[in-house]
């Protein structure tokens, strides 16, 4: 590709007509313009060359030149990347209502509403209405048309580069604002938009007026490399000599590298050898011949195994494609290879405008699509509509666009199996649960409670990877929502969460300020006479429900771990009066008709498990489920095991459940809400305190009739922030 900067100068000779009706200073636009689009209509750029002209007569740039020349330049960087004529007239055009006399409405009646509107896009807001907040207000403006039509980014971008290259004039605390802003704005954009060829020249100067000690170093590298014969030189003949061999038909180019590209490298590397000045370019028809090139090189050369990475299988965000790789040749000098079609190429140098579709932005996915809005730029125009004071937005402006990478994780929704085929989410690189929340489902996600991150339960600070399937827990949309804690804001990376987070904060002072606690009693099923539980707030301290108090009258038999002494779980199938004490009668029966029968804690068999029992202290037989490890144990002791039965007509049970939870406020209470509505009765409760973010609740429950047990298992796992509800089973204590 011939030297933009070239071009642009090209375009600034002549002014009088051709004698197609185009004048002179138009020849080199129109030549750039008609390679590119060999049927295009050029009348509307003659017409919009003429009033452009006629408009700006008489202004002059800080540079002495005549101010025709900046929109000239800015349509010839267009036209070489391949513009259509619609976005090359909105350039020659688009500073005429910001500078001159003429207005909106006439641009719109001459030329159309797709010129007015790009025209309008890029036009600035006045100071004299917004003051200081004017570049950032307009940076907005030009985002949200962006949003719309891409092409007015692209005409900002191509007016950014030439007013970079003319940047000299200005005062030098000028130039380093200028330059600021350029660096943290409109490069990143320029990436994001794919367009290499404006992005590769704005770093240079950039880096050339804010590092001019590091930039002088890098050129005075660059001119020391081209005093000696280049060895890429004698490896691209190598290779073209290879390809032509295999019957591949391709082109081989030296690519070098910029200024800030041989910066960066040196200060990965160090010194810089004679290859590390450019790579190698080969340019093919169609992709298979990508995948063709890169096996004739990898056999008739070493490959370096680790620099090779597949662009074309696997698109970057902003729709870049190639192969990549390093070979090594007979000397052992190393070359690093990009191997793409021409297509791929055009698209690699001019992004979105190479792409046909004008309308089109990179969507992040497979890079097959375009469309008019996805990814990075709609969470973008997402998050500023909220962001209503300048500085916010600007601030956070600049931290969205400092992420310069992009990942797609794929999520369900809420209670709903993530699955890799849908809920495609892109989100900037470094992202958490806690940004996916909020891209997903926008301030619903103040109701989120829990993650779970390919299958495993995780913490919503979590960072997220490339191709992870994500399910997001939340709470009902019913009840009144805790909202999020003022720690999500550590956990947040993307403008479009931390706005929303703030918001809340700021309108829930109090919620952020304390730790909600809320206090239950008499849990149980209404009329039950349940136990009773207290709770400092789900995620608090532990809190311990007991019910019965009596302490063993001896050391604890290992088969009967849960006796009638134990707190907290009465064991048999209901309780009766005995000398002001709990005692129970389990419904199953021994051999011996007048063993005291009781089931195990441990375990808490019911109808219609399979049981064994064992005898213990004092003639009792306590009984367990056959699953249980207590039977193991006790069998491979050579406790002989006493066979035992549910007594028949037995319908109530007592049972001890499991329920592993996200720990969030009101979990407590909507679980014995749930719990009483299957009419259980809650004899004791045990909430243990915490572990990032999880919570375990331990219920000793009454139930009326064991069959009901399925049931009430299933509704209480549907519970928001339950994810399993199991049996109780006690580890054993160490031998």
């Amino acid at each position: 590709m011939r030297s933009l900067r070239r071009l642009s100068h090209a375009a600034l000779l002549g002014q009088g007509p051709r004698r197609d009706g185009l004048p002179d200073a138009m020849e080199h636009v129109a030549k750039v313009h008609r390679a590119h689009h060999p049927d295009a209509d050029l009348a509307a750029l003659r017409r919009a060359y003429v009033l452009a002209e006629s408009s700006h007569r008489g202004q002059m740039r800080k540079s002495g030149d005549p101010y025709i020349t900046h929109p000239l330049a800015v349509t010839l960087l267009l036209a070489q990347l391949g513009a259509e004529t619609t976005t090359l007239t909105a350039s020659l055009l688009h500073d005429t209502v910001e500078d001159t006399d003429v207005t909106l409405d006439q641009v719109r009646e001459e030329f159309g509403e797709e010129v007015s509107y790009l025209v309008d896009g890029v036009t600035k807001l006045e100071k004299v209405d917004y003051g200081a907040a004017a570049e950032p207000e307009t940076f907005r403006k030009m985002l949200v048309a962006t949003g719309n039509d891409v092409r007015v980014m692209s005409i900002k971008l191509a007016d950014r580069l030439h007013n970079m290259r003319t940047l000299g004039v200005m005062r030098p605390e000028k130039q380093v604002r200028i330059a600021k802003v350029t660096r943290d704005v409109l490069i990143p954009l320029a990436e994001r938009l794919g367009v290499q060829a404006l992005k590769t020249e704005l770093e240079d100067l950039v880096f050339a007026i804010l590092h001019p000690e590091e930039h002088a170093l890098a050129r005075e590298l660059i001119a020391e490399h081209a005093k000696e014969p280049d060895p890429l030189t004698g490896m691209a003949t190598s290779v073209r000599r290879v390809l032509r061999e295999a019957g591949i038909i391709a082109q081989v180019l030296i690519r070098p590298r910029h200024t800030v590209s041989v910066h960066r490298l040196r200060q990965k590397r160090g010194d810089l050898g004679p290859c590390d000045f450019g790579r190698l370019l080969i340019m093919v028809e169609e992709d298979a011949d990508c995948y063709a090139v890169l096996g004739e090189v990898h056999t008739c050369f070493t490959p370096i195994v680790a620099e090779f990475k597949d662009f074309i299988a696997a698109p970057k965000f902003n729709l870049y494609q190639s192969l990549h790789t390093a070979i090594a040749d007979e000397e052992g000098r190393v070359a690093e290879v990009l191997v793409r079609t021409r297509q791929m190429h055009r698209v690699a140098e001019a992004g979105v405008i190479a792409l046909g579709d004008p309308h089109g932005v990179p969507s992040g996915g497979d890079g097959s699509d375009t469309e008019p809005g996805p990814g990075w730029l709609s969470r973008l125009l997402k998050w500023q509509s909220h962001a209503t004071d300048t500085e916010t937005f600007w601030t956070e402006l600049r931290d969205e666009l400092a992420q310069d990478r992009e990942i797609t994780v794929y999520c369900a929704s809420p209670g709903a199996a993530p699955a890799p085929s849908g809920g495609a989410l892109p989100l900037p690189a470094g992202a958490t649960c806690v940004d996916a929340a909020y891209a997903r489902y926008g301030e619903a996600a103040h109701r989120c409670i829990g993650a779970r991150v390919n299958g495993r339960l995780t913490a919503l600070s979590t960072v997220l990877r490339d191709g992870d399937a994500l399910q997001l827990f939340l709470e009902p949309a019913a009840s009144a929502p805790s909202g999020p804690s003022p720690e999500w804001l550590d956990h947040a990376r993307t403008p479009a969460a931390r706005i929303a987070i703030r918001h809340w904060l700021a309108a829930h002072p109090v919620a952020a300020e304390a730790e909600p606690k809320q206090e239950l009693t008499s849990v149980g099923a209404p009329g039950s006479g349940g136990g009773h539980t207290r709770q400092a707030g789900d995620g608090g301290s532990r809190a311990v429900a007991p019910f019965s108090t009596a302490a063993p009258a001896s050391p604890p038999d290992p088969a009967d771990p849960g006796g009638r002494n134990s707190m907290g779980t009465g064991d048999s199938a209901g309780p009766s009066p005995d000398n002001g004490r709990a005692t129970e009668t389990a419904s199953v029966v021994a051999e011996d008709p007048h063993a005291v029968v009781r089931l195990a804690r441990c375990c808490t068999p019911v109808p219609p498990d399979s049981v064994t029992g064992f005898a213990v202290r004092g003639g009792a037989v306590t009984v367990h489920r056959e699953s249980c490890q207590t039977v193991t144990r006790m069998a491979s002791t050579g406790r002989r095991p006493v066979p035992v039965s549910w007594r028949q007509g037995a319908v109530g049970c007592r049972v001890t459940l499991r329920a592993e939870a996200l720990g969030r406020p009101h979990l407590l209470a909507d679980l014995t809400e749930i719990i009483a509505a299957q009419g259980a009765a809650v004899v004791a409760a045990d909430v243990e305190p915490p572990r990032e973010q999880r919570v375990l609740h331990t219920y000793t429950l009454q139930l009326p009739d064991a069959a009901g047990l399925p049931d009430l298992m299933r509704a209480m796992r549907r519970v928001p922030g339950v994810y399993d509800v199991t049996r109780a089973s006690r580890p054993l204590p160490a031998r």
